[in-house]
């Protein structure tokens, strides 16, 4: 999904996304942004996959004891 800054209000930056809906984003969510910068945002499934992991095996060691 691409992310467009529209503008920035004080510590908010004013976006807009692809369907040309408007949102208002924490500017500490865009290091140094500025008006007219394009983010592209992407699920990253392995990320996701290795925390699951890891939580599931902690949980499972504290079930253990």
């Amino acid at each position: 999904m691409r992310i467009i800054i529209d503008h920035i209000e004080g510590d908010i930056a004013v976006c807009e996304l692809e369907d040309r809906r408007i949102v208002r984003i924490p500017l500490c969510v865009f290091p140094d942004a500025k008006d007219a910068d394009i983010y592209t945002i992407e699920k990253d499934e392995e990320e996701q996959e290795e925390r699951t992991s890891k939580a599931r095996s902690l949980f499972d060691k504290l079930k253990k004891k």
